[in-house]
């Protein structure tokens, strides 16, 4: 029987290897996946975006309170915390139902009163709030809050 030399020998890999391959392959790639966590990520930014919104309105309240001899705008209620609207339609007024009117505030203390990041954009002509809740204590201390947040258990700020 006649030998094969070394350099006439069928030269690439073996279906077993190609598989062990694909397969160490496949679970690194879950690995990675299960330790980046994309939904986990997203809400955490969207709890970081909630934060700053809540601080946002928190400050335009507290400002235009200063300027103001001390009162505070819109009827932010007390005892129960009502939604911050953004009225009917764009540049109206809010109504009772709708929730707090802070539009007051746009313009010298901020530029748009901040909606939550899941609630979308405003279309005119349809009843929308921000999903920013505001409540007054006895002590006239003010509270906004995010009851949307995802991975945080609350986001508040008291002032």
């Amino acid at each position: 029987m006649k030998k094969l030399s070394p350099s006439l020998k069928r030269a690439g890999f073996t279906l077993i290897e190609l598989l062990l391959v694909i397969g160490i392959i496949a679970i690194l790639a879950a690995i990675v996946i299960v330790a980046i966590n994309p939904t986990k990520q997203l809400g955490d930014a969207r709890d970081a975006q909630r934060r700053s919104d809540v601080n946002t309105i928190l400050n335009a309240v507290y400002q235009y309170a200063i300027d103001n001899n001390g009162t505070l705008p819109g009827v932010i209620p007390t005892g129960t915390a009502q939604e911050i609207c953004l009225g009917t339609v764009i540049g109206a007024a809010c109504t009772d139902d709708e929730g707090v009117d802070l539009r007051s505030l746009t313009g010298s203390y901020v530029v748009g009163i901040p909606a939550d990041p899941q609630v979308g954009s405003v279309v005119a002509g349809t009843a929308s709030g921000t999903n920013y809740w505001i409540v007054q204590d006895a002590n006239n201390r003010v509270t906004v809050s995010a009851p949307g947040a995802e991975n945080a258990a609350n986001i508040s700020v008291t002032r």
